[in-house]
């Protein structure tokens, strides 16, 4: 839902709690990806190499590693130029997002088809 609202989006691969077997292969991606910025130049040598790797979001295999590590890392987040659209943080008890009067409907949507309470959101005031 968010992805065609976003242009960057970065990950930590790092977990309050150890990574779910089934996402270790993402895990690994993510921390292949920051080898490779690195190799390109693009990424110093010096930086934490689990902390704030850019996903490419045109590329469904990296758009795939955000997916799977955004609700366990401390911290995911995705961008539009320079406004934040997404927040993920602290293992998956945080997640704040700004979404268009749609993306609210198809969001609660599939939150009710999941049996998930509205309540389970908070709703900010435009502007905030």
């Amino acid at each position: 839902m968010l992805r065609s609202g976003i242009d960057a989006a970065h990950l930590d691969a790092y977990s309050d709690e150890a990574w779910p077997p089934a996402v270790l292969h993402s895990y690994e991606r993510a921390l292949s990806l920051a080898r490779e910025a690195v190799g390109d130049g693009v990424r110093s040598r010096r930086a934490d190499p689990g902390m704030g790797i850019d996903i490419d979001i045109h590329d469904d295999a990296q758009f795939e590693v955000l997916l799977d590590l955004a609700p366990y890392t401390i911290h995911a987040e995705g961008w539009q130029g320079d406004r934040l659209v997404f927040s993920a943080s602290d293992s998956g008890t945080s997640l704040w997002i700004a979404v268009t009067q749609e993306q609210e409907a198809e969001l609660m949507s599939q939150l009710d088809a999941l049996g998930i309470l509205p309540t389970a959101l908070v709703v900010q005031p435009h502007g905030r």
